[in-house]
């Protein structure tokens, strides 16, 4: 709730670490454990919302039962996790050309972090990699 902008869509970057990362800038750092991102109306907010549902038991985000697999539950995940979001500003209900193309931006925003890190760390982050992740 404290970051800014969630109702828009973006792209989001969940890290896993011991080290307090809140109110820091980001970083590119090897501990991202997945990267994220929504067109939806709800926005980021949603589709977080979607991620913490899921980590307590219910359904709706891929990416988090992926967690799930390797964590017994959301006490023991979240002292530990970390979000930072990169929102853009859109009406995702227009179909007005400017919006659209912001939101293919989105989604080639997300695509330009899975290439960054793995540039960077020479493989996918760990949730990403759904060869090697399975789903809870």
């Amino acid at each position: 709730e404290s970051l800014g902008n969630l109702s828009n869509p973006g792209v989001y970057a969940l890290a896993i670490s011991r080290k307090r990362l809140a109110g820091g800038p980001f970083e590119w750092r090897s501990d991202i454990a997945y990267f994220g991102m929504t067109n939806s109306m709800a926005g980021l907010k949603g589709r977080l919302k979607q991620f913490d549902n899921t980590i307590i038991g219910k359904s709706g985000h891929g990416g988090a039962q992926r967690f799930m697999h390797d964590y017994k539950s959301a006490q023991e995940l979240a002292p530990s996790l970390y979000v930072a979001v990169w929102a853009f500003a859109c009406d995702v209900r227009s179909n007005q050309s400017k919006d659209l193309v912001i939101m293919g931006r989105v989604a080639k925003a997300e695509y330009e972090c899975f290439a960054k890190y793995v540039e960077l760390h020479h493989q996918l982050p760990k949730y990403n990699d759904k060869k090697n992740s399975p789903k809870r």
